[in-house]
């Protein structure tokens, strides 16, 4: 019987993705028995998985193509959890669940701040599923979010009663730390360091909003000379490469593409800045304060305020407000706040911290 089968649509390089990743490896280095199922063949983190989980690639073009495979699993394996993430993926999860007619325990994880991602949702599921989820949630063995903010927000979507929506922080600093610290980062930059340079990180696309922090760092650059690097790939990148070029900047802001070590990166970088319109939690700011730099944050619906105590560990600016990022940006680069203070913080998101509160739920299920 395996311990935990974790069903994800796709190992691209988003939060959600890292963040079970994370968990199926500390499941296995404490002995579980972990089985990743992919829907589709998309496998940036496929390389940083613990050799004992077993992937099993669908390679499937619909998502929905995957509901008999997951339900004959389910009724072959047996596994004790079925643990998923993103909401559509997680509907199959509880569907296959009730139709194999088995005793699995089926755990759905919640990434991200639902009543915004449905209000700037451009994509027609993205903006009608969550619809749905009263219809399925309650039929979850456990419904998991990842931060107060999300849990708070999931109550409308799911009729659940807030004490029915366990939050728990993304598990995001690997017990490798140190390691990853020590690799040389692929940019001339951060590694003939002459100026500050600023880190951005995260999908290009417009919930993100890197377009604020290029026109913010545009200011800053009247002000206070630096360098911007943007680690990412996703719809928006010509657009960012063009609006990059209109502000006369190609030589100082640089889209250099997904990386798998962000760490590397960051730790050589002055600050990391996260411009997001919306955030389920934020990896990107707990990753940063983990090596020591400092975080600007925008102070969106759910996520840095909780990781920043409300601006205690970093600068909180409104959504979109472009002078307010630059004013931040370069308070911190002036008087930034003591490393050693900013990776205390960070360690209350370890993936151990994070491991053992799931498994606490799992064997309240059990």
């Amino acid at each position: 019987m395996i311990d935990v089968t974790i069903f994800l649509s796709d190992l691209g390089g988003g939060g959600a993705e890292r963040v079970m990743v994370n968990l199926a490896n500390s499941f296995a280095q404490q002995g579980k028995s972990v089985d990743l199922i992919l829907v589709y063949k998309v496998e940036q983190y496929l390389s940083l998985l613990h050799a004992s989980v077993r992937v099993i690639n669908l390679d499937y073009s619909k998502l929905l193509k995957s509901l008999p495979f997951l339900i004959s699993y389910l009724k072959k394996e047996k596994p004790k959890i079925l643990l998923s993430a993103i909401e559509d993926t997680n509907i199959i999860a509880i569907c296959a669940t009730k139709l194999a007619g088995v005793k699995t325990k089926v755990v759905v994880t919640v990434h991200n701040h639902l009543s915004s991602e449905v209000r700037h949702a451009t994509n027609f599921k993205r903006r009608f599923v969550p619809y749905f989820l009263r219809y399925f949630y309650p039929h979850a063995s456990s419904v998991v979010a990842v931060s107060k903010g999300v849990a708070v927000d999931l109550v409308k979507w799911t009729g659940l009663s807030l004490d029915n929506i366990k939050a728990i922080y993304n598990p995001v600093i690997p017990p490798n730390l140190q390691t990853l610290l020590h690799e040389i980062p692929n940019h001339p930059w951060l590694n003939q360091k002459q100026l500050p340079v600023i880190l951005g990180i995260g999908r290009l696309d417009p919930q993100k909003d890197f377009p604020t922090l290029i026109h913010a760092f545009a200011q800053v650059g009247r002000r206070y000379p630096a360098k911007l690097i943007i680690l990412g790939e996703g719809s928006q990148r010509n657009k960012l490469e063009q609006l990059i070029n209109q502000l006369n900047l190609s030589s100082d802001v640089h889209i250099h593409g997904f990386v798998k070590n962000p760490y590397a990166y960051m730790s050589k970088s002055s600050l990391c800045v996260l411009s997001s319109a919306w955030e389920g939690f934020g990896n990107v700011i707990v990753e940063a304060m983990a090596v020591g730099t400092p975080v600007v944050s925008t102070d969106c619906t759910s996520g840095p305020a909780e990781i920043l105590a409300d601006g205690k560990y970093g600068k909180l600016v409104p959504v979109g407000d472009i002078e307010k990022m630059a004013e931040a940006i370069i308070e911190t680069l002036h008087s930034p706040l003591d490393s050693q203070i900013l990776q205390q913080r960070a360690n209350f998101f370890t993936i151990e911290s994070a491991t053992a509160q799931y498994e606490q739920l799992f064997c309240q299920l059990n």
